[in-house]
């Protein structure tokens, strides 16, 4: 009996010790959790989708809080409503950030880009990418196989079937850019959606010469430079037999379209173009009215009546 109770007591003597012990551990490391952490991520949208640079919602609501500045930060999701909601909540300021939307860089549509072979495969770009080059002669375009649709969270890409090209839906994307890293072809691209969503862009991301270009795609940049020389504002730049249009330098102008000799350059959303006026070019006639001489009058030569005596 009293081996019972000797043990009953050793065990509960080692217990007390053992809590006394770990209690001092976790006052010593515990983690402070800013409550306004939690505060944040209620407000965001949890959709957890990456285009806010951080893994994730509570991962962009730490880095708001600990930041103490909102400069850089955008959730693309929730977008201006939800920015300014967080700086309610931590008492800063909210930066105004211009709207974004994913963009589709090729235009080679079934018209344009010739069939040359045929891919019998798993319905993936991802796949048919690692395998071989497209089933057309341009092997930078659109695989359309729509990996890009399938990572979209807002369903605001789909296949066109008459095209065969991802079309974005400006009003569902948010520019989280899940396509973008879909896309193995980086053919999208998340750009300024612009005043009134009017955007100037080179629909191309071909890398090959001019002529092995055109053959692939009669709409493909063949770089030959002459909307670099047009752009006033130095937004356009020649890299690799492929032009680019940065658009924060592009102020819609336009002159790149018109020079354009392979219609390679996108203007969306824009009005229809006005007819130039026509040069009224009148002939003129000048009428030369020679000055008329006026006429000596004539003296009529009176002969003198001769008197004969």
């Amino acid at each position: 009996m009293n081996l019972i109770l000797i043990a009953v007591i050793s065990l509960g003597a080692i217990a007390l010790v053992l809590a006394a012990i770990l209690y001092v551990a976790s006052k010593k490391f515990a983690v402070y959790e800013d409550p306004r952490i939690a505060q944040v991520g209620e407000v965001l949208p949890q959709a957890n989708c990456g285009g806010c640079g951080y893994p994730g919602c509570s991962g962009f609501a730490d880095a708001c809080v600990k930041a103490g500045s909102l400069d850089g930060k955008f959730c693309p999701v929730g977008g201006q409503p939800v920015m300014a909601q967080i700086a309610d909540i931590l008492g800063l300021a909210a930066t105004e950030a211009e709207p974004m939307v994913a963009v589709v860089r090729c235009n080679g549509s079934c018209a344009n880009r010739p069939r040359i072979n045929q891919y019998d495969g798993a319905k993936s770009c991802a796949i048919a990418a690692s395998l071989y080059g497209g089933e057309t002669g341009c092997s930078y375009g659109c695989l359309g196989c729509g990996d890009c649709v399938a990572a979209c969270q807002f369903d605001a890409i789909h296949m066109n079937p008459e095209t065969g090209l991802p079309e974005v839906d400006e009003a569902k994307c948010t520019a989280c850019g899940a396509c973008v890293k879909a896309c193995p072809k980086a053919i999208i691209e998340i750009r300024p959606q612009g005043k009134k969503s009017r955007r100037v862009y080179i629909s191309c991301v071909n890398k090959d010469k001019g002529a092995v270009a055109r053959k692939a795609c009669t709409v493909s940049c063949i770089g030959c430079g002459k909307c670099v020389k047009t752009c006033p504002f130095e937004a356009i730049t020649l890299e690799n037999n492929l032009a680019y249009i940065d658009p924060n330098k592009c102020k819609s102008c336009r002159k790149c379209v018109e020079v354009c000799p392979q219609n390679t350059i996108i203007e969306l959303n824009f009005p229809p173009r006005k007819p130039k006026a026509e040069e009224a070019s009148k002939p003129k006639t000048e009428e030369t009215s020679k000055p008329v001489a006026a006429e000596t009058p004539k003296t009529v030569a009176t002969e003198t009546p001769k008197v004969t005596e």
